[in-house]
């Protein structure tokens, strides 16, 4: 029998910017909801960067759990295509804040994935982020230095896992965004909650706390000490107003 060589797949070295978008606090929206109704916030979230990609020229490369891997040419392309997925896709009442993450250089394609350090880097700093938080690499903020209506704000240096010195990191935030507010967070569940369509409110030492379902205020108000710290409150004597996050 004739044993013929093993043909490795085509593989081409690519420069571009490499994004990864995903739903905070994840885990505990599926403890709370369900894995249905978690599955069907990550076809929704999916489907709605896929449809805006075209107009940036980029791609999707694959969804891993609830994280969509993109690849945009040019940074400043990538720093706006951001900042609309986090801001604006998922922007609305009972749906979970995205974060995202960016980095630009070379990585190696073969078969339509991407593999390489700056693969590893953009994953990186996208599990750094917060909800609603866009950060990149100092070399990618370089490489879009003026993006229009968007100021770069440092995070300073920070040691990442398997990445051998530590790397400068800027949040990308949209002229002004400090005056903007955003809806708070159900403590439980991790969901934006716009205070107004509320399905519960309770008070936990001096704070308020708005919940997506009555199943949420419930396991809060069962265990309010196991939740206080992660949820986003207001200040009681100011409840009926959403909170400005520390980015916008």
């Amino acid at each position: 029998m004739t044993v013929r060589p093993r043909i490795a797949p085509p593989e081409r070295t690519l420069a571009t910017t490499f994004l990864f978008a995903d739903i905070a606090g994840f885990t505990a929206l599926t403890e709370a909801h369900g894995d249905e109704q978690a599955v069907d916030l990550v076809d929704e979230f999916s489907a709605a960067v896929q449809a805006e990609l075209p107009g940036c020229g980029g791609t999707h490369i694959k969804t891993i759990g609830d994280a969509l891997m993109l690849a945009i040419p040019q940074p400043a392309d990538a720093v706006q295509f951001a900042l609309r997925v986090t801001h604006e896709l998922m922007r609305r009442h009972g749906v979970p804040a995205v974060r995202a993450g960016l980095h630009h250089g070379t990585a190696i394609e073969r078969n339509g994935d991407y593999f390489g350090s700056t693969v590893n880097l953009a994953a990186r700093v996208s599990g750094l982020a917060s909800g609603g938080e866009v950060l990149l690499t100092g070399d990618t903020a370089a490489l879009a230095p003026v993006v229009e209506g968007v100021v770069y704000e440092s995070r300073g240096r920070r040691t990442l896992r398997n990445v051998s010195e530590p790397v400068e990191l800027f949040a990308a935030l949209r002229v002004g965004e400090a005056a903007n507010t955003a809806f708070p967070t159900d403590p439980v569940c991790r969901m934006a909650v716009d205070p107004k369509r509320a399905a519960g409110r309770l008070l936990y030492e001096d704070r308020a706390y708005f919940f997506c379902s009555l199943t949420c205020a419930r396991t809060f108000a069962t265990h309010p000490e196991r939740y206080a710290t992660l949820g986003a409150v207001v200040d009681a004597r100011d409840a009926r107003q959403p909170r400005s996050s520390p980015a916008g």
